[in-house]
């Protein structure tokens, strides 16, 4: 029995980077590049298994076949989960992190629903955040002032906070917000297991009220919901709309959501309920 708490001896780690093309490479900074970029472009942020009433779990057995046997994406705690156990299994120095979406010198009041991946490297520390809506593609460093400047036109900027968190801002028309904070705190898997819970079944929460599903596309970040579309091109206006009836089918397909013919039935009825409410 695997004496390891996160059990990362279960993932397919062969499995996961035959699904996100790219080959195992000894640990370091173009390595991890690599890996971030290819698994935020490989897989969608998306609520869809709390629309359709799942929520299995967070463990690597579920993740396992949800991420690498069926290529489906998820949100933050699946995503830095299946992130973080295949860094470790790699070979780098890992530890997660819980945070707190929104500013919280904004008034927002939010709980520990967000995870992170923090990876040391030759000294350095290294954030990794695959599973927010608008992803940074690749690691940024912890400093306080460090700046991602990999893709122009899409900014983030990480700080410190007075209260010792980390602050991840991204740069939007209105200029600089902050996204998320997260702390130092030790994060042990029953953390994980609770937020998880919580984000997916509590009814206040904004997972199980509409739909979100976003995507890193060649070129440009798109975001669908039960309501609206929201394409951001680097460099350019954001593109904001209403979405079109019958819409939602063609970026399920254009976005690579593998779902079943039951799982698509479903949701678009869970969408229908929605607008009718």
């Amino acid at each position: 029995m695997s004496s390891d708490p996160w059990q990362i001896d279960r993932l397919d780690l062969d499995g996961y980077l035959a699904r996100l093309g790219i080959a195992a490479r000894e640990p370091g900074p173009e390595a991890l590049a690599e890996l971030h970029e290819a698994h935020v472009r490989t897989y969608t942020f998306d609520n869809i298994d709390v629309l359709l009433g799942r929520h299995p779990g967070v463990s690597l057995d579920e993740l396992q076949q949800k991420f690498v046997v069926r290529g489906r994406g998820g949100y933050c705690f699946e995503h830095s989960t299946i992130l973080a156990a295949a860094l470790e299994r790699l070979g780098y120095e890992v530890r997660r992190h819980l945070g707190r979406v929104g500013d919280p010198d904004a008034g927002a009041q939010q709980g520990r629903t967000h995870m992170v991946v923090e990876v040391v490297l030759d000294g350095q520390r290294l954030l990794c955040d695959p599973g927010f809506g608008m992803s940074l593609l690749r690691p940024i460093p912890m400093v306080d002032g460090a700046e991602d400047d990999y893709l122009p036109g899409w900014r983030h900027r990480l700080r410190r906070t007075d209260a010792g968190d980390w602050a991840l801002l991204r740069l939007r028309d209105q200029g600089w917000e902050v996204a998320h904070t997260t702390d130092e705190l030790e994060v042990k898997p029953v953390d994980v297991v609770i937020g998880h819970h919580y984000t997916s079944t509590f009814p206040g929460s904004h997972f199980s009220t509409g739909l979100i599903l976003t995507k890193h596309l060649p070129g440009r970040h798109v975001t669908v919901t039960h309501e609206s579309l929201t394409i951001r091109t680097p460099g350019q206006p954001t593109e904001h709309r209403p979405l079109h009836d019958g819409e939602l089918e063609e970026w399920l397909v254009t976005l690579e959501v593998p779902l079943t013919p039951e799982e698509k039935a479903g949701l678009l009825a869970r969408l229908g309920t929605l607008a009718a409410s």
